[in-house]
């Protein structure tokens, strides 16, 4: 006689699952699974890094990026890559980690900016072999930081200005910028409200040479299929 199953022992309801990987990771899949031969990866609200943010605040921790992006390098099924930005910054090393993770990636990559690409959100976008900004979507400029300190230690000033200076290089080497303009728009005043910095828009992001192309999700998948196409074209070169 055939005895029922003890509950932990019945299988999992997919949909089950499905709500684990997005209460987890904020999306329904993973590069493990290879379903589709692109991946895309969001990165939205605060990039999370060393401290943890309050559990109301959105963020996107690093944490859960960083295995992802290796496990997309080692999963012969994923071709290609597409980021999907809006977000408002976060934690500049966290930021520059998946920025740094992202440039080296051997597949094609191609970023959305989606509603905000904001502080360390710069480099992410820039981050890829291609960058998309939608018509309304906005990028800030701004010089990095810390909020509510008063600094009184050279070393701290030292320490911020390297670190200022990791991020312009980095944004210099992945995008069509001049460094004299990004440091222009990083320190303009009365731009931003008690602040200094720039909001760049959609075609101003492009026009200076930031972002590739003012686009979505259709362009980004046409240019990363067309990236697919050339790399398949130079393996069948070597060959």
């Amino acid at each position: 006689m055939n005895k029922d199953l003890n509950p932990d022992e019945k299988q999992k309801n997919p949909a089950d699952s499905i709500v684990e990987k997005i209460q987890a990771l904020g999306q329904t899949n993973i590069a493990q699974t290879g379903e589709s031969n692109i991946h895309v990866l969001t990165i939205i609200g605060q990039v999370e890094g060393h401290m943890q943010l309050p559990p109301q605040n959105k963020t996107t921790k690093y944490e859960h990026l960083l295995p992802q992006l290796v496990a997309i390098e080692q999963n012969p099924k994923i071709e290609g890559l597409i980021v999907l930005l809006n977000t408002v910054g976060g934690d500049v090393e966290a930021g520059l980690a998946l920025a740094e993770m992202i440039s080296s990636l051997s597949k094609p990559t191609v970023s959305v900016v989606l509603g905000g690409g904001h502080s360390i959100g710069v480099p992410i976008a820039v981050a890829t072999d291609y960058s998309f900004i939608v018509p309304t979507a906005t990028m800030t400029i701004h010089p990095v930081r810390l909020t509510g300190l008063v600094i009184g230690v050279p070393q701290t000033f030292e320490y911020l200005d390297k670190m200022q200076d990791r991020v312009i290089q980095f944004v210099m080497n992945h995008s069509k910028i001049k460094e004299d303009t990004f440091k222009e728009l990083m320190f303009a005043k009365g731009n931003l409200t008690r602040d200094i910095g720039t909001n760049v828009v959609g075609k101003e992001a492009v026009a200076h040479g930031l972002i590739d192309a003012v686009g979505g999700i259709k362009e980004a998948m046409e240019k990363m299929n067309e990236f697919i196409g050339e790399k398949g074209e130079e393996g069948e070169i070597l060959q």
